[in-house]
């Protein structure tokens, strides 16, 4: 594919704008995943997505469906950008004289782009958890408390809810300052077991499929062809890695709720949930995930191969060198 070659700008430009579309498209749905992912079999508020949605909009507003949309509209372009930009960068230097990349090489691009990534997906997943999950944490303890009808004082031993107002500033101060920069990389291990893999299935799948909508090789697919061909292998690629974003989940989770297990590493995250929950348990959120990372992946790949940035850049006034 004699694709033309674009400037690094124009690549993180692309993929930042991709993923800010992309994350304000379907942020309940992935706030919806993560508290189906953390609940364990001691107290479930929630038996779906939609009933999930539902008890969140009455209990915490419309735009308690968005908490954690902050850190991921600010981290997101850097993360989308160096994904995308990287798995370009790796295919470039793998391929030989231009020649169509081997399935083992397409892997090996993808690889490299996920174990970049990780370096902002990371803290952004840690910071977005905490609030994502804090709304989840206090409804449970007050339901417990309206059953014991009891004043709602957290059980002996449970962690303190979030107040609704922590904000990921004071997560961020708060992680540094009691753990340095090791508290926001919390789950690294588990991220890369989740990303890598991800990026493995999701960028050959996708380059496949997005070869079969071009009438010629030296010309692109059309946008619609890229958009499907973008949720095809986001999704396949997200239900696949499902087991390990549900251990991710559990790790970087600093808050439990009642009778909630805690953990201290992935092997023992693995011995809990299949010995307490069953194997079953590493497909929670599933068709969640899905959900948010096909059209995620979609809007992604129409933004990167339109090459907004190109018009965009375009449009600066050209200095000529001296």
């Amino acid at each position: 594919m004699a694709d033309k070659q674009i400037s690094l700008p124009a690549k993180l430009i692309n993929g930042g704008i991709a993923g800010l579309i992309g994350v304000t498209c379907v942020f309940p749905i992935d706030l919806a995943k993560t508290r189906l992912q953390n609940q364990q079999n001691g107290q479930r508020l929630y038996t779906s997505m939609s009933d999930c949605l539902v008890k969140t909009i009455r209990s915490e507003g419309y735009f308690g469906m968005y908490r954690g949309a902050a850190v991921n509209l600010t981290l997101v372009t850097p993360e989308k950008a160096i994904k995308l930009a990287a798995n370009d960068f790796f295919r470039h230097h793998l391929s030989k004289d231009g020649k169509k990349l081997t399935l083992l090489r397409e892997m090996l691009a993808g690889c490299g782009a996920g174990t970049c990534q990780v370096i902002v997906t990371t803290p952004m997943e840690m910071l977005k958890i905490q609030l994502q999950d804090a709304g989840r944490i206090a409804a449970q303890k007050k339901l417990m408390a309206a059953q014991a009808q009891l004043s709602p004082a957290p059980a002996p031993g449970a962690s303190q809810p979030l107040e609704s107002r922590t904000t990921a500033m004071q997560l961020t101060r708060e992680l540094l300052r009691s753990k340095g920069i090791a508290g926001l990389y919390k789950g690294l291990g588990a991220t890369l077991l989740r990303d890598v893999p991800f990026s493995i299935v999701y960028f050959p799948l996708f380059a496949n499929l997005n070869k079969l909508g071009q009438k010629d090789p030296s010309v692109k697919a059309p946008f619609y062809v890229s958009f499907l061909s973008g949720c095809v292998a986001g999704s396949t690629a997200a239900v696949a890695v499902n087991p390990c974003d549900v251990i991710k989940t559990r790790l970087q989770s600093l808050q439990r709720g009642v009778n909630e297990d805690t953990y201290s590493g992935i092997l023992d995250c693995i011995k809990k949930i299949w010995q307490k929950e069953g194997p079953t348990a590493f497909l929670k959120g599933a068709y969640c995930r899905a959900l948010v990372i096909a059209p995620l992946f979609g809007i992604a790949q129409v933004v990167y191969f339109i090459g907004i940035a190109e018009f965009l850049l375009d449009m600066l006034p050209q200095h000529p060198r001296a």
